[in-house]
């Protein structure tokens, strides 16, 4: 009789392992992906216009929508090509967070300044989820 329920204990063990184990992978199924925003400036024209609309709406603007700067730097080194001039890498935890950012008032009034004084370009991509 001790073997019999000896058995189910395993049984129910391991019913139980295998569906810690499927729960497990469907939470991680469902975290959606951070978004990271890219802005490479490859040339400044007017430094000092670009430096005072930044300074004017970060680093609030960026935190308070939820980004993280990750890499924010006028020292690229070329390791094949021409490295930026400026290179900027903000983690949002969302795509959608990393669009409202974009769209908001304070990051409209950088970006014009940017695309005024400089040559660059900003794009979104899509991370790993961990």
């Amino acid at each position: 009789m001790r073997a019999h329920h000896g058995i189910g204990l395993a049984a129910a063990l391991v019913a139980a392992l295998a569906i810690g184990a499927l729960a497990n992978g469907t939470l991680r199924a469902q975290t959606k992906p951070p978004a990271y925003v890219i802005i490479d400036i490859s040339e400044t024209k007017d430094a000092d216009a670009y430096m005072k609309a930044v300074s004017a709406a970060e680093p609030n603007a960026t935190t308070s929508a939820g980004g993280r700067f990750v890499v924010r730097s006028n020292r690229a080194v070329a390791l094949d090509g021409t490295p930026p001039n400026r290179f900027v890498i903000i983690a949002f935890d969302t795509d959608e967070k990393a669009r409202a950012w974009y769209g908001s008032q304070a990051i409209k009034d950088v970006n014009a300044a940017r695309l005024k004084t400089t040559i660059s370009r900003a794009f979104l991509v899509e991370g790993l989820t961990n």
